[in-house]
């Protein structure tokens, strides 16, 4: 026998009186014979009870019958109170409980499920498409998979989403009777639980009346007929169009129909909302939290426990400062968040010329906060934002080779980057993997030329052309497409460019990461050279959106150019 469905309310703590009294014999004969009225309780009978809560007295004594009645059909525990079995009856019918309560409210809310047509470049974009559209079903015309199958030779990205696709569209149409196709397919056959809907396939002609100016022997146009025919076979619900492609959600909405870009691979859908890293406290926060802070320090670290609704605002390593006028500058990282209380541990001042980091100085507060996550050793995973001009790619490497040559905390440093060029490509490069990878490695050679303190190929100057040399025997450069399958060990990896990165690239690379690695991503969220790429779904915006409060993380955006004045203008008026 199932059990019943839970309280809608929490019950009320039972007097002394009612417990003495539920251990009377008569009492326990009384309530199942109660149980078994109320099993053929009438719907008066349930609003009966139903005004019997209404009132005050009855709600307090209705609360404790209630569980006392769900503990008497689970358990056969006797009860005292008649009313129990009545007022779990009508609360069990008035509320439904867990999951389908949320999933009832907001189909009625909503009125019938939304019927989802899907173009044939949301399914190359994202291969789990088909389960991301929670409770409500997918179309899919036969043009959508006659295009699939001409996309899913080859060795590209898109090739291997096509062919991920077929696979996945195979094993719900074997999950089910072959006779069954048109009546739909359950999304949640293959345990995908999230899926609630029903996938539909096209399995008879559907034919809309669209303007001549479109041909009929288009795939986008055959697409667009399929959308006008449901819309008007379902009229009592919405049929809409998800496509990728900005011309052919033009279209559909210029013949009247609903269309709507593929949203669930954007992270954030405002760039303004990403985490930045850093906090400013307000000026009268000392003041709040002055009579309830602790402090102590170890060596010269200051430690301050503090308290207060600021708390609730924080992550950890995440960087908090405080500056106002006539006061000293306090800059601080969160080491601990526990219950209602925080850890603030200063900083060390890498902008000193005595805590240079090869020969390197922090020049304003960013830059401080960066180099402060690049050189600790318990951050396994450090994100750099910022625009042109911020120093990114110069403070991690400064960092690496501090950590790789001074302290042997490292073995070596391993650089890559997407491969996405602005222009026109150049086309075919010869050499090895290395020289192939040296034109785009520019920035590289630029802050090696810097961090060498000369130009590096000057015979003459043989100090500096020996330390150029070691610089860069210590330093490899790799690409992406062959990292599939590695594992790097006591490596520090830097990541340039990871804008241009999807998530799953991202992934593949950041889970390369073996005992004793340290990952650097960086890039410039306004400079996306990718063409299906945008500021919500970048890879870097991915990862620095979950990783966010992990203990062995960091990110700082990086606010100020620090290249040079010309750079710093053109950033901010072109």
């Amino acid at each position: 026998m199932p059990l019943p469905p839970a309280p809608g309310h929490r019950a009320a703590k039972l007097s002394a009186e009612a417990f003495l009294s539920s251990h009377n014999p008569k009492n326990v004969a009384a309530v199942n014979d109660d149980l078994n009225t109320a099993a053929t309780a009438t719907p008066a009978a349930a609003a009966n009870g139903k005004a019997r809560r209404s009132t005050p007295v009855a709600t307090a004594q209705a609360a404790p019958a209630t569980n006392s009645a769900t503990r008497a059909r689970g358990r056969k525990t006797p009860d005292t109170s008649p009313a129990a079995p009545a007022a779990t009856a009508a609360a069990s019918s008035a509320t439904p409980t867990g999951k389908s309560a949320t999933r009832r409210a907001r189909n009625s809310r909503s009125g019938p499920k939304t019927l989802f047509v899907l173009d044939t470049n949301v399914l190359l974009h994202d291969p789990s498409s088909l389960f991301r559209f929670e409770e409500h079903d997918i179309f899919l015309p036969m043009v959508v998979l006659e295009e699939l199958d001409n996309h899913k030779k080859g060795m590209t990205e898109v090739a291997r989403n096509g062919r991920q696709v077929s696979r996945t569209l195979d094993s719900l149409v074997a999950s089910q009777p072959a006779d069954g196709l048109d009546k739909g397919l359950p999304l949640n056959a293959t345990g995908q639980r999230s899926a609630l809907g029903t996938l539909y396939f096209q399995t008879h002609a559907l034919t809309a009346a669209l303007p001549d100016s479109l041909p009929q022997g288009k795939a986008d146009n055959q697409i667009l007929g399929v959308v006008a025919a449901l819309r008007e076979q379902h009229k009592d619900r919405e049929v809409v169009l998800v496509s990728k492609d900005i011309n052919m959600r033009v279209k559909a909405r210029a013949l009247g129909l609903a269309a709507e870009d593929y949203q669930n691979d954007k992270v954030l859908e405002d760039g303004d909302l990403l985490y930045s890293g850093a906090m400013a406290l307000p000026r009268d926060f000392w003041a709040k939290a002055g009579k309830h802070v602790e402090s102590w320090q170890e060596g010269a670290i200051t430690y301050y426990r503090v308290s207060g609704s600021v708390v609730d605002q924080l992550m950890i390593n995440q960087f908090v400062y405080y500056e106002a006028p006539g006061e000293p500058n306090l800059y601080m990282r969160v080491t601990e968040i526990r219950d209602k209380t925080a850890v603030l541990k200063t900083l060390r001042d890498f902008g000193n010329p005595k805590n240079a980091v090869w020969g390197v100085s922090t020049r304003n507060r960013e830059q401080n906060f960066a180099m402060n996550l690049l050189v600790n050793p318990e951050v396994d995973f450090v994100t750099l934002t910022g625009t042109a001009g911020t120093g990114k790619t110069l403070l991690a490497l400064a960092a690496g080779l501090a950590q790789v040559l001074d302290e042997r905390r490292y073995t070596e440093i391993i650089m890559t980057r997407a491969t996405v060029s602005v222009g026109e490509d150049i086309g075919f490069l010869p050499g090895t993997e290395e020289e192939k990878m040296g034109p785009w490695m520019g920035a590289l050679d630029d802050n090696l030329e810097f961090l060498a303190k000369g130009d590096g190929g000057n015979a003459g100057e043989w100090g500096r052309a020996a330390t150029n040399e070691l610089i860069r025997s210590r330093i490899k450069i790799k690409s992406m497409n062959f990292m599939r399958g590695r594992t790097f060990l006591n490596k520090y990896v830097i990541i340039d460019e990871a804008q241009n990165l999807t998530s799953k690239q991202m992934k593949t690379l950041i889970t390369r990461a073996g005992p004793g690695t340290k990952i650097i991503c960086m890039g410039n969220l306004a400079q996306i050279d990718t063409p299906y790429l945008t500021e919500g779904s970048s890879g870097l915006t991915y990862v620095v959106d979950r990783f966010k409060g992990w203990p062995h993380s960091g990110h700082i955006t990086l606010a100020r150019g620090e290249r040079s004045r010309l750079a710093d203008f053109a950033s901010e008026v072109l």
